[in-house]
């Protein structure tokens, strides 16, 4: 029997807004919980990275501020972006060398990326059977992961739709 397909990405219809204001909401929270500062850089860098369902690179966020804030210096930045990484607020990407909101916001976890090359949308994914399994694999090997962050790329369902809708209308 054939399990219904999930999505992962936002939907077309989902409220972007609302989205950002409760994960920069949320961020402030964890932070007064662990008795940190969410200051207003880290909470306006936070706020850039989720403006959007995609990664950003870190001088594509020193643009942005430069609109606000006049010139920010690089360091600045990176400062931001390694306490918003060192609380689980926020993920690099590897492979894109770029950062992206996360999904949970619970603190630093293994994280799991489905990155669209079409559109560029990042959907990050929480599977206990996939962490399982990946626990099962060190046990075995006695390897000791000290970080985890699998980056998977290739289309998302709905750039395949449109990909496939426009090979029909050929």
């Amino acid at each position: 029997m054939a399990s219904a397909r999930e999505d992962p990405f936002p939907s077309a219809d989902h409220d972007h807004a609302r989205c950002v204001i409760e994960a920069l909401d949320r961020a402030a929270a964890i932070c007064a919980e662990r008795g940190l500062k969410l200051t207003a850089l880290r909470r306006r860098v936070l706020e850039i990275v989720l403006g959007q369902h995609a990664p950003v690179g870190a001088y594509a966020i020193l643009e942005k501020l430069a609109t606000d804030r006049g010139r920010v210096a690089p360091p600045t930045v990176y400062r931001a972006l390694d306490f918003l990484v060192a609380q689980g607020l926020v993920h690099r990407l590897d492979t894109k060398n770029a950062f992206v909101a996360c999904a949970r916001g619970e603190g630093p976890h293994p994280a799991c990326f489905l990155i669209c090359r079409d559109c560029g949308a990042v959907a990050e994914l929480a599977d206990p059977v996939l962490d399982a399994a990946i626990a099962a694999i060190a046990e075995r090997t006695g390897f000791a992961i000290a970080r985890r962050m699998i980056e998977l790329e290739g289309v998302c369902a709905r750039c395949r739709a449109l990909a496939s809708g426009r090979r029909e209308a050929a």
